[in-house]
């Protein structure tokens, strides 16, 4: 095997040597491209990724899709010379990770975090962070754009847009102050999306934030200042799909001439060799990234939006093992979070957008990244919904074992739009009056009572009455009547819906509508309930002292002062039942 380039990534155990790139022997004869073959069957449907692409002219003229599977002999290659996962419980199968992973207490008790999607896509700021793909032919409509507003992608390419990534009027210590202030407990850092672009000081991928655009570790930086104040840390990936992500253009087409096919930034684009050996080296320095940033970085999370193909396995159990030995010796408890069946166990499950998370009390935790706007990369034109609708969506979350993972869209220049703040400041002031209802607590044996709780039910039977429904894994939008994804009401809520959670002995019973002068009647905690213990004390968080309370045969009634402690969703902390 010809000789390999390094570099040397220092941590607490010794200098290891990862590549830096890969010439391997054993594929390099290789001609046909397997990782595009129908040759291998399928175990399941989700061992395959459906991928367009315009490989082919005829299947980009006819827009079919290609099935794309890495073959055991290509993933095995990229492999070599990655380390193993070195000394700790977590051996490479995703049976010892399952059985030696815990859930971090931290991300059961922080209920709220905020990642966001902040790159080169943010300086067009048009469409969507897919920009890159539209620009070059996945979107006639965008491509157009892009021509009338800088030029044909043939003279103005997505690489012409770094210098204008400046992140000039940034300052990461205002940011974290910020997201402290909107009582978010965890905060990701933008790793690197599908443009292949990485946010921070990599040895592996030259094509980063320190080298190009703002010339600063935007990831580092941001880490540390999220850090210096107490909050847990991670760093989202989707770069998984980059190989694959910009359409190939077919014969005759004008951009065959552009920067795609330029051999100093071929590597950057993915485009202009998809061969099995350029494959390989893409596996392999994905995986020599993921192994820089936990070194570099100690994250406290890593996040992953990279599908379910089972094919790579060997890459993600790598990574998975590596990530949870390293967090043994550094003393900390992490995790990853990814959408469905990517990481088989070890996994936090997130769901693409609210739309998308549980309407029913689930026996395992996870997280909605969900958007602050319409789309996740800033765009020109989009606002933020009006800040209670992301407040109910916590407290649904919450009550039903789940977490709320707030999407956020910064400018180029490191500037986060002044209505996207506003939102944040008002769901942490929110916070400041009911955090305890949310932070730290557990769910009851039911998550709430009341009409948009019958409809979730409801809504339930009729989902898993189809067939299709895969639980934990789901990964398709949930819907019924009047109600969406987390059993959030489509058509407002009455004071008779109630959301609950537990710390300990106390309950906590979250009202979604204001009484006025009418009792609030909590038909869970009816004398004729099988409760232990007997209801002592009623609180409204926020205001001071005791409620009225009485209970009988219809419930717990409790009558709500004459002033508002919050603009929405309100706390009653209940007091003496045995809940534990």
């Amino acid at each position: 095997m010809p000789e390999n380039k390094y570099f040397t990534v220092k941590n607490s155990r010794s200098r290891r040597k990862f590549l830096k790139t890969s010439v391997l022997a054993g594929v390099a004869g290789l001609t046909a491209p397997l990782w595009l073959s129908r040759t291998r069957p399928a175990d399941s449907p989700e061992e395959l990724t459906r991928v367009l692409t315009a490989t082919n002219a005829a299947n980009a003229a006819t827009g079919s899709d290609l099935w794309r599977r890495d073959t055991p002999e290509l993933v095995a290659a990229a492999l070599e010379g990655i380390p193993v996962a070195g000394p700790g419980p977590f051996l490479e199968s995703w049976d010892s990770i399952g059985q030696n992973y815990q859930d971090p207490d931290w991300f059961r008790d922080g209920k709220f975090g905020i990642y966001m999607h902040w790159g080169i896509y943010s300086v067009p700021a048009h469409g969507s962070e897919w920009y890159v793909r539209y620009m070059y032919g996945g979107n006639k409509g965008i491509m157009d754009w892009h021509t009338e507003h800088f030029g044909p992608p043939t003279k103005f390419g997505y690489k012409d847009f770094l210098p204008m990534f400046t992140a000039s009027k940034w300052d990461p210590d205002a940011w974290a102050d910020l997201f402290k202030k909107a009582g978010a407990k965890y905060v990701f850092a933008p790793g690197e999306h599908h443009d292949g672009f990485s946010n921070w000081d990599s040895k592996v991928n030259p094509f980063n934030a320190k080298n190009y655009g703002p010339h600063r570790d935007l990831d580092g930086d941001l880490i540390a200042a999220v850090r210096k104040i107490g909050l847990k840390t991670g760093i989202s990936d989707h770069s998984f799909f980059h190989f694959q992500f910009i359409p190939t253009p077919p014969p005759g087409s004008d951009l065959l001439n552009s920067d795609l096919y330029d051999p100093k930034w071929a590597d950057f684009y993915t485009v202009a060799d998809r061969s099995n050996k350029s494959r390989v080296k893409f596996m392999h320095n994905w995986v020599a990234r993921r192994f820089e940033t936990i070194d570099k970085y100690n994250p406290d999370m890593l996040w992953f939006d990279m599908g379910t193909d089972h094919a790579i396995d060997p890459l993600k159990i790598r990574v998975a093992a590596y990530y949870y030995n390293r967090a043994r010796e550094w003393g900390k408890q992490v995790a990853i979070s990814a959408k469905g069946a990517a990481w088989v166990s070890g996994q936090i499950m997130d769901y693409e957008r609210e739309g998308r998370a549980p309407m029913e009390l689930t026996d395992w935790v996870w997280q909605p990244d969900d958007p602050i706007q319409d789309k996740f990369g800033y765009v020109e034109g989009i606002h933020p919904g009006p800040p209670g609708g992301y407040v109910v969506r916590i407290v649904e979350n919450v009550c039903k074992n789940g977490n709320y993972l707030l999407n956020i869209s910064p400018k180029a220049d490191g500037t986060i739009p002044q209505e996207q703040q506003d939102v944040l400041l008002a769901i942490g002031k929110w916070l400041g009056v009911n955090g305890e209802a949310i932070y730290s607590t557990r769910p009851w044996t039911k998550f709430g009572e009341g009409p948009v709780a019958d409809a979730c039910a409801a809504s339930m039977v009729k989902v898993r009455a189809t067939g299709n429904f895969a639980g934990r894994l789901n990964g398709q939008n949930m819907s019924g009547d009047g109600v969406g994804g987390g059993g959030v009401s489509r058509n407002g809520y009455a004071p008779k819906d109630i959301r609950f959670t537990t710390r300990g002995d106390t309950l906590y019973a979250m009202v979604m509508k204001w009484p006025g002068d009418d009792p609030v009647t909590i038909t869970s905690l009816a004398s004729g309930q099988r409760l232990h213990g007997k209801v002592r004390k009623v609180k409204l968080l926020g205001h001071f002292g005791s409620l009225h309370f009485t209970q009988d045969a219809e419930g717990l009634k409790v009558k709500f002062p004459t002033e508002k402690p919050c603009d929405y969703c309100y706390s009653l902390k209940i007091t003496g039942l045995k809940l534990t």
